[in-house]
């Protein structure tokens, strides 16, 4: 039987290397809150990486200030005897939370689904205070939001690679204009660049296996080629009837959900609402891509999964392990606020804006501090 050997008597020249190879911010705060010398091993993140609010060009007008906001969503584990954090409602399962950086460091904490920020508990004017090394804190995905002056000018925004040991510089970002255009945007460009002229129909665009994959209308997904700005087809079209496509990657594969309205909403030219606001949704279609085959794959249940089309970035859960979220469903928003579609039944039923939190809680105030000294902070 191999011996084992206490975390405190590896060599001194591992912990650097084990704590770089940590690729995210929330890992990176809990290897060093580990002990002093952990702490002293790395730094939080190299001087130059990515660092948000970042100022970036205006998409319309480049004379507007304009920034790039990150929201992370996390799942959040309770251990044992730790205590509930508050709004989340009490639970033995894990929460899906979604918390948005402002410059002087502190979080809003939006719901995954709607975007929308979390109310205080009580009424109290006072920032709140979690400790979140007594949980275990699960990174999911990050998504973006571009605020300006202006009035949205995109509906999608995607920014990669974004990693405490990746210099800003090699960042790039992909977005979809409202009326359907592919933009892209090198760190330190003056201007958004058009990736595809001809097509003013995209609906989405991710990173899956560290590349901007993008859908249009027909669902014929494609990889940006960020060196030429190409765009490489990576699957045949999928020729889904309905309104608007979301790419959804759950366990490794790469889904597309088909989003079907009870009428045809505003689209493109001339239009400057959000469609998938704007209108009632009637059912949705769920296809997997076979890439062997190089087919599409008709989707009648998740796996016990669930899946989230957020405002500004979608994502699949395992519903059993977090509280307020059921298995073989899609959580969206559309005219009538935050609802539920079941795959199975097809039904759809109006839900809480964050099926996570403690309505009894919720009040008037909407900022939030997340974490202690060493937790969620840039130290």
């Amino acid at each position: 039987m191999d011996d084992i050997v206490d975390w405190s008597e590896l060599p001194i020249e591992l912990w650097p290397k084990i704590g770089k190879s940590l690729d995210n911010h929330a890992d990176v705060v809990r290897f060093r809150s580990v002990c002093e010398s952990w702490r002293s091993s790395i730094p939080p993140s190299l001087p130059n990486s990515p660092s948000f609010p970042m100022q970036i060009p205006q998409p319309i007008n480049q004379s507007i200030d304009t920034v790039l906001n990150q929201a992370t969503v996390f799942i959040i584990e309770p251990s044992l005897g730790a205590s509930n954090l508050e709004p989340l409602a009490p639970s033995s399962k894990g929460w899906l939370i979604k918390v948005e950086e402002s410059k002087n460091h502190a979080f809003a904490l939006l719901s995954p689904i709607s975007d929308r920020k979390i109310l205080y508990p009580h009424a109290t004017s006072s920032s709140m205070s979690w400790n979140l090394l007594n949980y275990r804190v699960i990174e999911l995905c990050k998504s973006y939001t571009i605020h300006s002056r202006l009035s949205a000018t995109v509906s999608k925004v995607a920014f990669f690679p974004n990693s405490p040991w990746i210099g800003v510089e090699d960042s790039v970002a992909c977005c979809i204009f409202l009326e359907g255009k592919l933009g892209f945007m090198r760190h330190g460009d003056e201007k958004w660049t058009l990736v595809d002229d001809r097509n003013f129909f995209y609906d989405d665009v991710i990173v899956f296996k560290s590349q901007f994959y993008v859908t249009d209308k027909w669902g014929t997904i494609s990889w940006v080629d960020t060196s030429s700005l190409k765009l490489v087809q990576f699957s045949p079209p999928l020729c889904g009837f309905g309104n608007k496509k979301h790419l959804v990657e759950s366990c490794g594969s790469l889904y597309v959900v088909d989003r079907f309205y009870e009428s045809e909403p505003p689209r493109r030219r001339n239009y400057v609402g959000r469609a998938d606001r704007d209108a009632a949704v009637e059912f949705f279609k769920v296809y997997k891509l076979d890439e062997e085959w190089g087919t599409w794959v008709d989707v009648k249940n998740l796996g016990g999964r669930a899946f989230v089309l957020g405002n500004s970035c979608s994502f699949s859960i395992s519903a059993k392990e977090i509280t307020g979220y059921q298995e073989n469903c899609i959580y969206f928003t559309d005219i009538f606020d935050v609802r539920m579609y079941n795959l199975e039944d097809r039904s759809i039923m109006a839900i809480d804006f964050d099926p996570c939190i403690d309505k009894s809680l919720c009040s008037h105030s909407s900022w939030l501090r997340i974490g202690g000294q060493n937790q969620l902070r840039n130290n």
